[in-house]
């Protein structure tokens, strides 16, 4: 089970006590663009997190990959402490624990970090949506700028139509890749070989 499929069960768990931010924080409009455009510089976002609602819950894991030419240059992965529990649903879909974040960077510091690093390219996601609502709930840490994002979700239905469906576990089961679910880079990475994919057999 991917982290996107497990939104029926999340959200059956969410109708109990949730987690809150320390501050109140109101559902943002969106501020990126989508794009159906395939540079070949970009950066691939993911997030693992406590919950499915930006704004309310938290990131525990960022993964963030920068490719130049579609060739792999720099890698962002790291823990993020979110100062609420993880709950045993979440741990049992990313296999992140209480203790592995006990002692990681909280999210005010290294935000800034995260946008630097991303620096003015393009992101590539997965279900984009999910992943740039969390990016642009941290706004009151750090200005998010207004990115251009490729989601490979919709490329894929565009490049890939032999797949039941375009989740990410279909599609690199399909591509026969090596993935390594429910985490931020293994889901990165996973994602930026789709996107490959579908840029070659697009052209």
């Amino acid at each position: 089970m991917e982290k996107r499929d497990a939104r029926q069960i999340l959200e059956q768990k969410m109708k109990e006590t949730r987690p809150k931010w320390t501050r109140s924080q109101s559902a943002r409009p969106k501020k990126y663009k989508s794009t159906m455009q395939t540079p070949e510089d970009y950066v691939v976002l993911d997030f693992e997190t406590t919950g499915l609602r930006s704004g309310s819950d938290k990131i525990i894991q960022i993964g963030a990959v920068k490719y130049i030419q579609h060739e792999r240059k720099e890698t962002m992965y790291l823990m993020v402490n979110p100062e609420c529990p993880i709950s045993g649903t979440i741990t049992r879909i990313t296999g992140i624990t209480n203790k592995d974040v006990e002692n990681a960077p909280v999210i005010e510091e290294v935000a800034h970090e995260l946008i630097a690093f991303i620096g003015g390219l393009p992101i590539v996601a997965h279900n984009a949506p999910f992943d740039m609502g969390f990016l642009y709930a941290l706004e009151d840490i750090t200005p998010i700028p207004e990115y251009t994002v490729i989601d490979t979700v919709k490329l894929a239905r565009r490049a890939i139509t032999e797949t039941p469906n375009h989740k990410l576990t279909t599609l690199t089961a399909f591509l026969k890749l090596e993935h390594d679910a429910h985490d931020a880079l293994g889901d990165c990475l996973a994602t930026a070989s789709i996107y490959q994919f579908c840029v070659e057999r697009l052209r």
